[in-house]
């Protein structure tokens, strides 16, 4: 079975620990330190909308991307009833293309490290690019290689009294790719359903990520640790990036700079 066709359902109540608050508040710390203030944004790879959701009640106009299907009927069902409801659509990111372009693109958990092909990460990375309004800004996370590599060997159990999760991970080296096995366990009234899950995260170090944003056009690119505005530390378990578009630069010749002058 593919990743989240099963675990869709139940990802919010086994995910009730992510503080989606905490980074949508880091999200408007960058921006406030940019001196942006966003109309419009994407949420990319957005899952169950949470982070999605979050962006539309700050007044955003938002649309919300993903490959999962089962993930955005969730996600559509999250933002019902709301005044200005996100939009979605079913896409993958090196296939990103979007209506009109924004002004904010973001995207959280480490979901760009599910692209497993690295040629295929800086397709992704170059169609935010092409996404984004002259200006605009890119803000996205990853886990560390660190983080991934210890996870070979792991055993994790998530529960609830509907849901029972247990999932193990394995590093290799040789594809450098961390793959979880995840046996999922859902209640249907008084049978249980068992269904098995396969997630895979490439480990794409610092300087791969920052080659694929310059390459794509991408500047003034910043890492930062786990929500901090500090560098990546050792041991650090996840790291943040942020990259702008350039804005489009006006043709300086004597007409423009005559009419600069009486302008001022």
């Amino acid at each position: 079975m593919g990743a989240y066709e099963a675990l869709a359902a139940s990802y919010d109540r086994l995910t009730n620990d992510v503080d989606y608050e905490a980074t949508v508040a880091f999200y408007r710390e960058i921006l406030k330190r940019e001196g942006l203030s966003p109309r419009t944004a994407v949420d990319l790879a957005c899952g169950t909308g949470s982070v999605t959701a979050l962006l539309a009640r700050d007044g955003l106009e938002v649309m919300g991307i993903d490959c999962s299907e089962e993930m955005l009927t969730q996600a559509a069902q999250k933002v019902q009833g709301m005044e200005s409801p996100p939009r979605f659509a079913c896409q993958r990111l090196e296939q990103l293309l979007l209506p009109r372009g924004v002004d904010l693109a973001v995207c959280a958990l480490d979901s760009l490290d599910y692209i497993t092909n690295p040629e295929d990460c800086a397709r992704a990375v170059a169609r935010v690019y092409r996404a984004l309004n002259p200006g605009g800004i890119f803000i996205f996370d990853v886990n560390t290689p660190e983080k991934l590599r210890a996870m070979d060997g792991q055993v994790f159990l998530d529960e609830d009294e509907d849901v029972y999760c247990v999932w193990r991970g394995e590093f290799d080296e040789e594809s450098n790719i961390c793959s979880y096995g995840m046996d999922l366990f859902q209640r249907r009234g008084d049978v249980w359903v068992r269904s098995f899950e396969e997630h895979r995260e490439y480990a794409y170090s610092q300087a791969q990520l920052m080659d694929y944003l310059r390459q794509a056009g991408f500047t003034d690119i910043q890492v930062y640790g786990d929500r901090t505005f500090l560098p990546p530390e050792k041991g650090e378990q996840r790291m943040y990036f942020k990259a702008r578009k350039g804005r489009i630069r006006r043709k300086h010749n004597k007409n423009t700079e005559n009419q600069e002058k009486n302008d001022a």
